[in-house]
């Protein structure tokens, strides 16, 4: 076919030299499997024994067990106790605690006589996550406390309204089940694209670039013989990677497998098309590098991967609009956790092959142009 001539020619020149090159196939392979365990235990929003330095007044059998409410929701760890406030905040500024409750002399005495018994938790707000989930933990131990002695006091056996929450998808509510699926995408952006970058590129700076310009390859031919041996080890590199997420991480896959493996290929091969968009544009190896620097920090911030897109300025959810790792990931999530069918996650995907066939595109015409 004369819109693709050349292509087995630079198909097999391009798998030859990438498995002669053992450089590429590890950096290619290993690293990601490293970075997706690494990631995968490293982010976890389930905030468990924080530190917590008590300063009882008190020293009473209600202040105690007001202490071990706190320890038994397994958010806090006592890690000291102190006799001043000013010992207490002390020892927070140097970071040995993420909290201090502090109860006063009159607290059980309050307590017994029906009044408002009132204590203190103070938290270091200079994390916001661990801070955010100290004052919910602490709020909740307090308010159950208060609406058992409410009961008591008045004699009924249950609470005007209950509230009954029914987690529909991930109902442990585990982080991993929601993180790992996004590191996927982040993880196969971040090893795809620094390789095919550099593939135009080191043809230039090895001076092989003008024989293939004097050789009858078209351009759809030599980008396409190119992308896919690339391709290949990219598609082997996400089945490895689903593989550790299933097995290591145990997160169950509730959707269809082959709308997963169909997902994914599109994401590779539109990463790998953005790979030789920059290639074509870069002059050497460190354009290149500069160039995929900028695509992959705005897709771990704006893609959706830790922040929710809605929550966003509108300047940087426009900018999440462009970026392929937000339908890549919206798609792994849904298809992963919430067991989406092919008429629930369609338009992501659509967009997502609209962008392969249209960055390919471009980039086999880009070429065109620039050896003219």
């Amino acid at each position: 076919m004369k819109l693709f001539r050349g292509f087995s020619a630079i198909l097999y020149k391009e798998f030859i030299s990438m498995l002669r090159d053992p450089t590429t196939l590890f950096f290619m392979l290993i690293p990601p499997m490293i970075q997706m365990i690494a990631f995968g235990f490293a982010l976890d929003n389930d905030v468990k024994n924080m530190g917590l330095i008590v300063y009882d007044q008190a020293h009473t059998v209600e202040s105690r067990q007001l202490v071990d409410r706190f320890v038994n929701t397994e958010t806090f760890k006592v890690v000291g106790r102190v006799n001043s406030v000013a010992e207490m905040e002390s020892e927070i500024r140097k970071g040995h605690a993420y909290a201090a409750l502090e109860i006063p002399p009159d607290f059980s005495r309050n307590l017994r006589a029906g009044r408002s018994a009132t204590v203190q938790l103070a938290i270091d707000g200079s994390n916001s996550t661990t801070a955010l989930q100290a004052l919910n933990t602490g709020a909740a131990v307090t308010m159950r406390d208060s609406i058992a002695q409410l009961l008591r006091e008045s004699g009924r056996s249950n609470i005007p309204i209950e509230v009954r929450p029914q987690m529909l998808f991930n109902p442990a509510m585990k982080s991993p089940n929601f993180f790992i699926p996004g590191v996927i995408g982040l993880v196969l952006q971040m090893a795809t694209l620094f390789t095919t970058a550099m593939a135009i590129v080191r043809e230039r700076e090895r001076g092989t670039l003008e024989q293939l310009l004097v050789s009858p390859v078209s351009r759809w031919g030599l980008m396409m013989g190119k992308l896919i041996p690339y391709f290949c080890l990219g598609s082997a590199m996400a089945a490895l990677l689903l593989l550790i997420m299933r097995l290591v991480f145990n997160v169950p896959i509730a959707g269809s497998l082959f709308g997963l493996a169909v997902s994914v290929l599109v994401y590779v091969f539109t990463l790998l098309s953005i790979g030789l968009l920059v290639s074509t544009r870069a002059e050497n190896q460190m354009q290149a590098l500069q160039m995929t620097m900028a695509l992959i920090l705005p897709s771990v911030f704006f893609s959706g991967f830790i922040f929710p897109r809605e929550t966003m300025p509108w300047i940087f959810y426009a900018i999440s609009t462009v970026l392929p790792a937000t339908y890549a990931i919206e798609l792994i999530r849904a298809i992963v956790l919430r067991g989406a069918t092919f008429a629930e996650y369609w338009p992501s995907l659509a967009i997502l092959s609209l962008m392969a066939a249209a960055v390919f595109s471009f980039c086999a015409a880009r070429f065109k142009r620039k050896i003219g």
